[in-house]
């Protein structure tokens, strides 16, 4: 079973299984600030649970929780309190905490997208010279996903993200020599970033040869951008 219509939800689609729940909707949105919407989203969790109790409960959450500059934002509150909702309300669940996944569509002001579409457009870019931020192709969180499932490696809070993070000006000298252009940016001293421990995932991306931080961003952007 899957629910939701974005882009992590659709990574599933051809590969829905019967005694498990992808749960990859709700709020999307970082900056959401309506008690509604965090409602809207803790409801559907509570009868997804309650309709289906002996289905493994597999939930999306975010990396952003380790963001000190978000600690006290309602969107990090909102998704911490619905990790502990699971985590005391099911039998088997597996909560996977994503860093920025990029991938095939999506949100058009994620942070690839953006960029890309800023690129295309030959506007100036903006660039916090201090800011980082994780990427991760949304294809490996699908294989980590299974894999995780498959070892059933369940009752945990797993984090899903990439071995390294990427200041923001390396991803554009890294789009700059993908697409042999001259982009024009404006820097600003300014930003900020932090570290995602990936110990349960580090593996898959030494056993698959994607560990080279260039390498895997061109990967991505010969993939979505090309």
């Amino acid at each position: 079973m899957i629910i939701g219509r974005g882009l992590v939800a659709s990574l599933f689609l051809d590969a829905d299984r019967d005694d498990i729940i992808i749960f990859a909707s709700g709020v999307s949105n970082s900056l959401e600030t309506r008690k509604e919407e965090f409602q809207r989203e803790e409801n559907l969790i509570k009868k997804t649970m309650s309709e289906n109790p002996e289905k493994i409960f597999i939930y999306f959450s975010t990396c952003s929780v380790y963001d000190s500059s978000k600690t006290e934002s309602d969107y990090v509150l909102h998704k911490l309190k619905m990790e502990q909702l699971i985590k005391y309300s099911c039998k088997k669940y597996l909560i996977l905490r994503v860093s920025n996944v990029v991938g095939k569509g999506g949100n058009p002001n994620l942070l690839m997208n953006y960029l890309i579409r800023s690129v295309n457009n030959n506007e100036t870019i903006n660039v916090h010279t201090k800011a980082t931020r994780n990427l991760i192709d949304a294809d490996d969180v699908k294989s980590i996903t299974f894999q995780l499932i498959d070892n059933a490696d369940f009752n945990k809070i797993i984090n899903v993200a990439y071995i390294h993070n990427y200041k923001i000006i390396e991803i554009l000298e890294i789009i700059e020599r993908f697409y042999n252009k001259k982009l024009t940016l404006n820097l600003i001293k300014s930003g900020s970033g932090y570290d995602i421990n990936v110990p349960d995932v580090e593996s898959y991306f030494k056993i698959n040869g994607l560990t080279d931080k260039e390498s895997y961003l061109c990967k991505i952007l010969k993939k979505f951008y090309a």
